[in-house]
């Protein structure tokens, strides 16, 4: 039996519900995160927690719920759906309010959260992934992970109808990010990646990558670059928590370029796996 969390509660799937005037169907007015589960264990979840509370910060939005009791509530979705290897989706919106697009401070947000299960794609991670590169069509708060997609749902959209496994996206020729994962180059050994400004979301993966990058004193240099800097790198992946590090091995659209995966790739993706939780 799958259970779900509503606010403090959790209940059966089949008896979970969402209001009619909640905002976060009216104009996705809400936050979430997702957390990777490996071996019963929720990897990186105080850093998903933190990056949860800024987004609420940054959106406006109470939030009555401490970091600890965030994290307790996690656990126990966790383990009341006794999952071994997945993800926990964990969303909050701002609330329940007649639609009007002036929203109340007074609201009650509105927390939800599941689990599912998933396992690591050897064969992408192995082999690479083709990507298709279109532009930036999204909103200028791309720092925060609110529940509205819609620039990332298209463009993932139109890298697959090309055969394509992520969409990379540049605006006005600058390079940002993928759809779903942040990207990075590589050049005589050396990281590039676009800096955790309004225009990415600062992943979570991307972060513990560069911290394990300079451990191993790779340099790692966040700077923005042109979409013409593509044709030039020795390698590239993106990261992300349900990707990790997966290579890229094409690039199409608007940039056609190909990639070997290189050491730097590889052993980046050897360090990460030592870190993640073990049996």
């Amino acid at each position: 039996m799958t259970y779900i969390l509503q606010n403090q509660d959790l209940v059966r799937k089949e008896d979970a519900y969402v209001h009619i005037d909640d905002r976060g169907y009216y104009f996705g007015d809400g936050i979430y995160e997702v957390i990777r589960v490996y071996h019963g264990q929720a990897f990186a979840s105080w850093h998903h927690i933190k990056r949860f509370i800024a987004s609420a910060k940054k959106l406006d939005m109470n939030l009555p719920y401490t970091e600890a009791k965030l994290n307790e509530l996690i656990d126990l979705l966790l383990h009341k759906n006794k999952l071994t290897d997945g993800l926990i989706y964990l969303q909050m919106t701002r609330g329940i309010e007649p639609r009007n697009h002036l929203y109340s401070r007074e609201s009650t947000p509105v927390l939800t959260g599941f689990t599912q299960p998933f396992t690591r794609n050897h064969v992408v991670q192995t082999k690479g992934i083709n990507a298709w590169l279109t532009d930036d069509i999204r909103w200028l708060r791309c720092d925060i992970k609110t529940i509205n997609l819609l620039g990332n749902v298209m463009a993932k959209r139109e890298a697959t109808d090309n055969k394509c496994q992520e969409a990379l996206m540049h605006r006005d020729g600058t390079i940002t990010e993928g759809s779903s994962s942040n990207l990075f180059l590589v050049k005589n050994n050396v990281l590039y990646t676009h800096p955790a400004t309004n225009l990415i979301l600062n992943g979570i993966t991307r972060q513990l990558v560069i911290e394990l990058a300079q451990t191993h004193q790779y340099k790692v240099i966040e700077e923005p670059f042109p979409v013409d800097v593509l044709i030039h790198a020795d390698e590239a992946f993106i990261t992300s928590t349900t990707m990790e590090i997966t290579p890229i091995t094409s690039i199409n659209g608007q940039v056609q370029t190909t990639y070997s995966i290189g050491p730097v790739t590889k052993d980046l993706q050897t360090k990460f796996h030592d870190t993640l939780p073990k049996n």
